[in-house]
């Protein structure tokens, strides 16, 4: 890698969510009987018209405001031509000359330095069906044609497969805080086509670039990506690039996490763009232009440090997934101190969700469930390593959280009489210990703790504990 650069550019096609399509009434909800959304306008029969949803376009401009670009006011639609199965009209209504949003940028972090990704354009566009191979039968759904899609094209400023993911990962933060997909990449909601090629350090040219279609996951994509990298470098190390690199797109097989040939990668002029003869030019209404956005990722990151004390990095775990950010939101508006929240979700929570397959979205444990067992926690009515057993549990059982500690039998004894009458009675069990102590033994000091949280059968309040014997062993 020493000897070469990395050049990477993404296009990511984002499912706008609409409830109907983009040029037609028919819904685009997902999981249907297959072919039964469906109409003559998205099954490109002969005489039917498109008729522009209004709702897109909103949600294009929305996309363009989040990350500081260009609207323009004036849009055209035209028809990219060729054939494919799951097309039915033999071109799809795309835009090309003049997109609705135009130049803009988001600043990424990686390792710790941001880095800002250029943002060529955003275009609206209609989704195609969708191919669905049987052994020797292939089948064609066309529900999914007609989609309303966003195509959102960076330039090529990437230079690595970790750039290329924090890319990808703040854009998906961007359009789901902005509530205009549900960026669902098992679904096809938000899955991206990556651009690679590899040049000789110092080179100016770009080297040869292959595309990498359709891959609807963050992992895949770094493993798509750096399986290319290593294709490309082989071929300049053996003398080959000119035989093995050539300019195509390729398929990623996740089984085998490699790249394998698809087709020769087309150029704008083979799919003879025109403009739709069916669209009038797109004009934004000018209350588009004052629509306002939510609070973005890195807005809401800067204000949980200023205004909760949280770490720059805790923040941005937080801030990561609006379901997450709100998730927390709610915990503090319950009564939890913000660092000790961030703690048991961050931490806790997100370990065993993890752990178990879960998403915070489907989490098991209400944000009111884990609130109360934080508080439980704060009031000492259990103590914190208590409170781990009792979200085992809750992850585990629909069970209320006081239930839960009275099934464990983890509520704490806090009477500082009992405690106090424990701590004598171990004291007086240990004279040689209690000399040694004061004779200078400081370590005794958690033997003596011990002793107590064992005679009390862990049920001590660890605080009162503490401050009995402490004042007892002075």
């Amino acid at each position: 890698m020493s000897k070469y650069e990395v050049v990477i550019g993404l296009e990511v096609h984002v499912q706008l969510n609409t409830k109907t399509k983009i040029f037609c009434n028919c819904a685009t909800s997902f999981g249907h009987e297959p072919n039964t959304n469906t109409c003559p306008t998205c099954l490109g029969l002969p005489g039917a018209l498109p008729v522009l949803n209004k709702e897109a376009v909103r949600k294009a401009v929305m996309f363009g405001k989040a990350v500081n670009a260009e609207i323009n006011k004036k849009s055209i639609f035209a028809r990219k031509n060729y054939f494919y199965p799951d097309l039915p009209k033999g071109y799809q209504i795309s835009q090309f000359e003049i997109p609705i949003v135009g130049k803009g940028s988001l600043t990424i972090e990686v390792n710790g330095e941001t880095k800002e990704i250029g943002i060529t354009r955003a275009h609206l566009e209609e989704d195609a069906g969708k191919n669905i191979h049987d052994g020797d039968v292939s089948k064609v759904d066309l529900n999914r044609a007609g989609t309303p899609l966003l195509e959102i094209v960076s330039e090529p400023d990437m230079r690595s497969s970790d750039e290329a993911i924090a890319y990808l990962k703040k854009l998906h933060a961007i359009v789901k805080y902005l509530g205009i997909s549900d960026a669902n990449m098992q679904e096809g909601s938000f899955r991206c086509d990556a651009n690679v090629s590899v040049r000789p350090k110092g080179q100016k040219e770009f080297g040869t670039r292959v595309e990498i279609k359709n891959i609807n996951s963050f992992r895949f994509i770094k493993q798509a990506i750096e399986y290319e990298i290593e294709r490309h470098i082989e071929a300049y190390e053996y003398d080959e690039y000119e035989d093995e690199v050539v300019q195509e797109t390729r398929l990623f097989d996740s089984k085998t996490g490699e790249t394998r040939s698809m087709r020769g990668k087309e150029e704008s002029a083979d799919y003879r763009y025109f403009p739709d003869p069916d669209l009038l030019p797109l004009v934004v209404p000018d209350e588009f232009f004052d629509i306002e956005i939510p609070e973005l990722p890195d807005e809401k990151k800067e204000r949980y440090m200023k205004e909760f004390g949280l770490k720059e990095y805790d923040a941005g775990v937080l801030t990561a997934e609006p379901e997450l950010a709100a998730y927390f939101e709610d915990l503090v508006a319950r009564g939890c101190e913000p660092v000790m929240a961030n703690n048991w979700l961050a931490v806790e929570l997100l370990g065993r969700l993890n752990k178990a397959g879960y998403s915070i979205e489907n989490s098991p444990v209400s944000s009111e469930k884990l609130a109360v067992l934080i508080l439980r926690i704060k009031d000492n009515t259990i103590s914190g390593a208590g409170g781990k057993k009792v979200l085992d549990l809750l992850m585990e059982e629909d069970i209320e959280v006081d239930a839960a500690i009275d099934k464990l039998g983890l509520k704490q004894v806090s009477d500082e009489g009992a405690i106090e009458k424990m701590v004598d009675e171990i004291l007086a069990a240990n004279e040689d210990k209690v000399a040694e102590y004061k004779a200078g033994k400081d370590k005794l000091f958690g033997f003596f703790v011990g002793q107590v949280m064992k005679a009390s059968k862990g049920k001590a309040n660890p605080q009162v504990v503490n401050k009995i014997l402490k004042s007892k062993l002075s």
